[in-house]
C-alpha cells in the first residue's frame, strides 16, 4: 500500500492538465472582459455621434 501511495505522489501526468486548463480560465475571463469593454466603448461611440447629429440637424 505504501509503494502505491508513493508512486501516486510522484506522479505528476495530470499536473499539466491542471496548469493548462488553469490558463484557459484565466484567458477566457480576460478575453470576456475585453469584450465587454469594446461593446461599451462601440456603445458610446455610436450614442455620441447620434446626439451630435440630432443636435445638428434638430432646431
Amino acid at each position: 500500500m505504501k509503494a502505491v501511495l508513493l508512486r501516486f505522489l510522484k506522479d505528476e501526468t495530470g499536473a499539466t492538465a491542471i496548469e493548462y486548463g488553469l490558463i484557459i480560465g484565466v484567458l477566457s475571463l480576460t478575453i470576456i472582459g475585453g469584450i465587454s469593454q469594446v461593446f461599451n466603448a462601440i456603445t458610446w461611440l455610436f450614442s455620441d455621434s447620434s446626439s451630435r447629429l440630432v443636435n445638428a440637424i434638430g432646431p
